[in-house]
């Protein structure tokens, strides 16, 4: 058989993922606040971008809240961008990562405890606020520096250890390899912070929480030989074992029980009064308000959505003006880009009010009655119910947040896994399984009153949920709560 080159013409259908549908894309899981920023550089990229500034607020209907008015696009260019979310969506997936499934965050009690920028042009109350601001932990430190009377080198090594105080007032250096680095003395270096642990508050410059509360005890003099031996054995404190620590210290009932009084005056965090970086409050992209008839009205965020418009008129001046080949594709990509940045914001707004919606249809009885109520849901669930793909909702639901009358909830919250019901109804929502097992150990009076793992299996299948008892102690380690034995403890030496 002659082997010989040929010409064939075949037709086919293929996916290209073009740079503005990656855009699109990357557009739906930005938070609100990663998007702010995303536009403001779009802003200044883009002549023909601009921010509209009216104040003429769109009209919001009860039952079908609309997107912004300038956001406009035709109908054409829109279903053509659905389109390529859902069809992009299991391609995109092949060549990069997609969002993890649904996280659960619930609220968990944490049982471990003890005990920009600007200019002067700015408003007068913005320049205020900056002045009034909480002194930082550091800054305190330095002041005190500046009237310790050390040498100039003594003032430089405090300086770098300064520096090496975090929030919580502890030194994350290792005095060794800083004495090495700064070419000095070890003990030099130590004595510099024996200084900085004599400055206010009490307890800074300590390296491990033994030292921190060492130092408080010295500073209230009574660091004695039975106080040493107890914070060298905190561990028996931990575990509530004070005939362990009785021993140890060589001390009676009564002197141990205002010893342990003692170290519950004292604070393992001394840096813990002072300011530190201000955390950035979250915006609901979605708010949910009860309407007539107990129906649940879902409306978008205006102040989280960006409000941008292509200046048409700037556009007919400089295409007009532009006279090389170079400047006329300047200006024409600009136009292309501008014009599907804003389309792409508008899909995005619609596909997160579409998503938001339906998590509000499926989760109505937690809005209605609380997170006992809380519904097994996944992403499949509401792809299927919105005709979208799984990993569009993903994207949508990553970093944004619902304002409901229950508080405001990370959309991710509402995705929760299924725990079996014994009598073979209604499957369990996880988050309201640990709300339960969460109530049932709050209720807990005295020692007697403990619920062992076991004993909490037995409770909750009698309430018809179906769950291993590894199950509830994942998910009571999840919630920082001790084991029966430790709460046992605590509750029999409870003051």
């Amino acid at each position: 058989m002659a082997l010989g080159a040929r010409l064939e013409l075949r037709q086919g259908q293929g996916l290209v993922i073009t740079p503005q549908l990656q855009q699109a894309i990357k557009l739906l899981q930005l938070s609100n606040l990663e998007l702010e920023a995303f536009v403001e550089a779009e802003l200044e990229r883009n002549p023909l971008l601009s921010r509209d500034e009216s104040d003429n607020e769109p009209e919001r209907e009860s039952d079908a809240p609309e997107a912004p008015a300038e956001i406009s696009a035709d109908a054409e260019a829109r279903a053509d961008l659905d389109t390529a979310y859902d069809e992009a969506s299991p391609g995109e997936r092949a060549t990069g990562d997609a969002p993890e499934p649904a996280a659960d965050v619930g609220g968990a009690v944490d049982w471990s405890r003890a005990g920009s920028g600007g200019s002067f042009e700015g408003t007068s109350d913005d320049f205020e606020s900056a002045l009034s601001r909480e002194q930082t932990l550091a800054e305190h430190l330095h002041d005190q520096l500046a009237v310790a009377r050390l040498s100039g080198t003594e003032a430089a090594i405090a300086s770098v250890l300064i520096d090496g105080v975090d929030e919580g007032g502890y030194l994350r250096l290792e005095l060794p390899e800083t004495a090495e680095r700064l070419g000095c003395a070890l003990e030099l270096v130590e004595a510099v912070l024996k200084v900085i642990q004599g400055f206010e508050p009490t307890g800074v410059g300590a390296r491990d929480v033994r030292e921190c509360l060492m130092l408080q005890l010295q500073d209230r003099n009574r660091y004695d030989p039975a106080m040493a031996a107890m914070l060298d054995n905190l561990q028996l404190l931990a575990r509530r074992d004070f005939a362990g620590l009785k021993k140890v210290c060589g001390v009676d009932d009564d002197d141990l029980r205002e010893m342990v009084a003692e170290l519950k005056a004292l604070t393992p965090r001394p840096g813990a009064a002072f300011g530190g970086e201000l955390a950035l409050p979250v915006a609901p992209d979605v708010f949910v308000r009860e309407g007539a008839g107990g129906l649940w009205l879902v409306e978008l965020n205006s102040d989280t959505l960006p409000r941008l418009l292509v200046d048409q008129r700037y556009h007919a001046q400089v295409s007009a003006a532009a006279r090389s080949d170079h400047e006329k594709t300047f200006v024409t990509d600009c136009m292309a880009q501008a014009s599907w940045l804003v389309k792409s914001l508008d899909q995005r707004a619609r596909t997160i009010l579409k998503v938001s919606s339906e998590i509000v249809r499926q989760q109505d009885a937690f809005l209605a009655y609380g997170v006992e109520h809380l519904r097994p849901l996944n992403l499949k669930t509401v792809a299927e119910a919105i005709g979208m793909h799984e990993s569009t909702v993903s994207r949508v639901t990553s970093n944004k947040y619902i304002g409901t009358p229950r508080g405001l909830f990370e959309m991710k919250f509402f995705f929760t896994s299924a725990i079996n019901s014994t009598e073979g109804g209604e499957a369990h929502s996880a988050e309201s399984v640990r709300h339960r097992i969460r109530q049932l150990i709050e209720a807990e009076a005295s020692e007697t009153d403990v619920h062992s793992d076991d004993s909490i299996v037995d409770i909750l299948k009698e309430a018809g949920v179906d769950i291993a008892r590894r199950t509830v102690a994942k998910y009571r380690e999840a919630m920082r709560i001790p084991s029966s034995v430790e709460r046992r403890r605590l509750l029999k030496h409870a003051v």
